[in-house]
């Protein structure tokens, strides 16, 4: 694969933005598309629009050198890459439902551009199938896809470090052809140190959903561990500190519940296409879902408690609202459920984020500040910037391990 092939990136978000600056500074040319002028506009000066690190050295680099532009709009290229979200349908199902108009939109959308001999890449997260509906929709724009190339690779990083999971984690690359296999696993191990693993573009979207739902049914077990310590009396972090010394057991940290856009949504995509025989991932999804409501109620509880005692309402400072540690994403985040909750039933609330500078109807408070304050600190996140601060005096409610001795 060559460097001289032009790459299209359809969704600057979270994956597509990284993926083309780091793209454009291994040398290829790289035009970015998406519907938000203001994210282009920021793009084109150099800038980024989101928080992630190292990201803005690389979009700098890859501005500069002219390798990297952005518009509302795609353009022809060799290579095009479908990095667009993949919500659930606003729909009052009991099963969650995938939206994929935004899926659909990105194929209409290139449809004038492509070309024989592209290559089409979809790293949405998305049911099984999708990119079958992705060439679907451009042979029905009128496209001989019979002479492309379509393949799905999903995206395997961690918030907080995709400029180097980008890079160093192996990648799965589905290709509805063998021959779209070959030529997609050769365009990724240009840039790819991790090892290029080659399957059918079934059972690479299904790797996608399966790594994301064995992650929640193991965080499930940890939330239902410290839902039932809870009422027992027992401390749940130092038994699952105990069970960990067994040499085939590790049990994961409970938190307040499961967040981001990929292990709180991701399962779903599986009880969707089949609810008969998903019992175990949906329950699982059903107990992270429950948690979080556990810890709205447990907090009532507790200010009820401390107003009866006190003779006061206590103010409230909810300690993080990140999705997860050290990263400014809040998308599917229960922290922010919870924050939300207690604001609506009129509780004194303060919001302590240390990744983001506003919140609208939360009052956001430094660090410092949250937790002087504050008569209650209920630590959400396990944010750095709360690992050794001095919570004398005051209530704490840690539901994600911040308070665990190291």
């Amino acid at each position: 694969m060559q460097q001289d092939k032009k790459v299209c990136v359809i969704g600057l978000g979270y994956i597509g933005l990284p993926t083309a600056a780091l793209l454009a500074n291994m040398g290829y040319s790289v035009h970015g598309m998406d519907v938000d002028q203001h994210a282009v506009d920021v793009i084109n000066q150099g800038k980024i629009h989101i928080v992630e690190p190292d990201l803005d050295t690389f979009v700098h680099a890859a501005v500069v050198s002219g390798h990297l532009r952005a518009a509302t709009n795609p353009v022809e290229a060799d290579i095009f890459m479908i990095c667009v979200p993949t919500p659930f349908v606003d729909d009052d199902n009991p099963i969650p439902q995938p939206d994929l108009s935004y899926i659909e939109a990105a194929a209409n959308g290139i449809a004038p551009y492509v070309r024989p001999g592209n290559i089409v890449i979809l790293e949405s997260t998305s049911p099984v199938g999708t990119i079958e509906l992705v060439r679907d929709i451009l042979q029905q724009c009128g496209i001989d896809v019979t002479s492309m190339h379509f393949s799905y690779c999903p995206e395997r990083v961690l918030p907080g470090r995709i400029m180097i999971e980008l890079i160093e984690n192996d990648r799965v690359v589905g290709g509805l052809s063998s021959a779209a296999t070959d030529v997609t696993a050769a365009f990724y191990e240009t840039f790819v140190k991790g090892e290029v693993l080659k399957t059918d573009s079934r059972t690479a979207e299904m790797c996608k959903l399966v790594e994301n739902s064995s992650r929640d049914v193991g965080i499930a077990f940890a939330n239902e561990l410290s839902i039932l310590c809870d009422g027992l009396g027992i401390d749940v972090n130092e038994l699952i500190h105990l069970a960990n010394r067994h040499p085939r057991v590790n049990i994961l940290q409970p938190g307040c519940g499961v967040g981001g856009h990929c292990i709180a949504v991701d399962p779903w995509f599986i009880v969707a296409k089949d609810p008969k025989n998903s019992n175990l991932t949906r329950t699982a999804r059903e107990v992270n879902n429950y948690k979080n409501k556990w810890v709205i109620e447990k907090i009532k509880n507790v200010a009820l408690n401390f107003q009866i005692d006190k003779g006061i309402p206590p103010r409230i400072a909810c300690m993080g609202l990140a999705f997860k540690p050290d990263i400014d994403d809040l998308r599917e985040s229960p922290a922010l459920v919870v924050a939300e909750a207690l604001r609506d039933a009129q509780f004194d609330v303060v919001a302590v984020e240390p990744n983001i500078k506003a919140y609208k109807n939360l009052k956001l408070l430094a660090v410092a500040e949250g937790v002087e304050d504050s008569d209650i600190l209920v630590f959400l996140v396990k944010h750095r910037e709360f690992s050794s601060l001095n919570t004398q005096g005051k209530h704490v409610l840690d539901f994600c391990g911040v308070t665990i001795p190291a």
